[in-house]
């Protein structure tokens, strides 16, 4: 993979299908902008459920080129904010419902690596949210009642039963059971490949410039060098709805960093839970996290984010350094023989954020047929595909079961992104990312 000013994730190369830049005027029954997990799981369905609809994939760049293919590879459940604000906002019901989905989503992408066979370091693991702050501690045990009150399987964890598990002094733990890692990007690529083998077109390096109702029905999407007439779309580009001026609410693009190492010792791998796949999560928002890698080595992020919109390349460029530089003096301080260990890839993706920390996931007001994905928070890895899935099943006209769950609407809050009130955002996610790293 060539070198970014993102840098380069530790991941392979991926082998995508053909995508040529979309030229001229072109037809499909069904256009998909955003060839991540959201959008490729869409297109995936769609053909596998309906062989004879027309879908076309178009990306501004190309399949695992965002986010799904820089994440970490952490497969967990989440979706939302945590299981006690979830509570307080939503009700019982609610909040257990959106947990029981994000698990339910997990276990999608599961039996999807099944079928797919997917070569991508796929290991099934229990996820540890995990604490070594006051703070954090007192959250866990807010999240915990509300896990026991629901009757959710999530057992607490002691300082020494964290330690048992990943030889790390966290003061207390959370065992999540349904999770796994894995190479995102992989899986991405693989999702690409196979929806071309079922009829999919792609097109690459065609950003889209405009999208708006058509003249006799369906839409139409405006590109450099072409525009391409659809009966339905589905724009999954995260925080990219601003620049499209999509009526969605406010999805903020944050620049959030990772670092992967050299493999450790055996001795090391095992202490930290490598053998047994653990990934730890740490319980405040934004802290740093860890999991290991097939080939002995880990991969950390979290600890800092940056709201690049508005930074010259320079103040941007300082700002990776800055986070790379604290991941790896991070991830050295777990153990003691990580103090020396070579960081071997370097890389940055943004997520989408709401205020709410709620995904959106419905159709877009004022364009009859076109639906948008985005907003995952950075919970994105397992919800992506779900997400994908349920538009697909809205497309083909099968009804949801049960009530629409929180994510389940066309519109985030708005947030004061703009104007006097702007800076006020930014100081607040640099408060935040501060309070991480002096607790870690």
């Amino acid at each position: 993979m060539t070198p970014s000013a993102s840098g380069t994730p530790a991941w392979e190369p991926p082998d995508l299908p053909a995508q040529p830049p979309l030229h001229g005027t072109v037809t499909a029954d069904v256009a998909v902008v955003g060839a991540g997990l959201a959008g490729l799981a869409c297109a995936y369905h769609l053909a596998e459920r309906d062989p004879g609809r027309e879908v076309v994939v178009i990306d501004a760049e190309g399949p695992a080129a965002g986010a799904s293919g820089r994440g970490t590879g952490l497969l967990g459940p989440r979706a939302g904010p945590a299981i006690d604000r979830a509570v307080r906002r939503h009700g019982p019901w609610a909040a257990r419902r959106m947990h029981l989905a994000s698990e339910r989503a997990v276990k999608e992408v599961l039996d999807l690596c099944g079928r797919l066979d997917v070569p991508c370091g796929l290991r099934p693991g229990a996820q540890i949210m995990a604490t070594r702050a006051p703070a954090g501690l007192a959250s866990l045990g807010r999240q915990a009642g509300a896990y026991r009150a629901l009757g959710l399987d999530v057992p607490e964890l002691s300082g020494a039963q964290v330690r048992a598990r990943v030889g790390v002094p966290y003061t207390a733990g959370l065992l999540h059971r349904t999770a796994a890692t894995l190479d995102p990007a992989a899986l991405t690529s693989a999702l690409a490949r196979a929806c071309a083998a079922k009829g999919v077109r792609f097109h690459g390096r065609s950003q889209l410039l405009a999208v708006r109702a058509g003249e006799r029905g369906g839409c139409e999407l405006d590109f450099p060098h072409g525009r391409l007439h659809a009966g339905r779309a589905v724009l999954a580009v995260n925080s990219a709805a601003p620049s499209l001026g999509l009526p969605v609410g406010t999805i903020v693009p944050l620049e959030v960093y990772a670092v992967a190492t050299a493999p450790v010792s055996d001795a090391a791998y095992e202490e930290l839970g490598g053998f047994d796949g653990y990934a730890v999560v740490d319980a405040l928002p934004m802290a740093p996290y860890f999991r290991p890698l097939p080939d002995g080595g880990l991969v950390a992020g979290g600890g800092t984010v940056t709201l690049p919109a508005g930074l010259g390349t320079p103040r941007l460029r300082a700002a990776r350094e800055r986070a790379w530089a604290w991941l790896g003096r991070w991830v050295r301080s777990l153990h003691p023989e990580l103090a020396h260990l070579p960081v071997t890839h370097r890389w940055s993706g943004r997520v989408g954020m709401t205020g709410d920390g709620l995904p959106v996931v419905g159709p877009v007001h004022g364009l009859p047929g076109v639906w948008y994905i985005g907003g995952c928070c950075g919970h994105g890895l397992a919800m992506s595909v779900a997400h994908g899935a349920h538009v697909a099943a809205a497309l083909l006209g099968d009804p949801a079961p049960g009530d629409p769950l929180p994510w389940h609407r066309s519109a985030a809050p708005r947030m004061p992104v703009h104007g006097p009130a702007r800076p006020l955002l930014r100081t607040y996610l640099g408060a935040l990312g501060r309070s991480t790293r002096r607790t870690c």
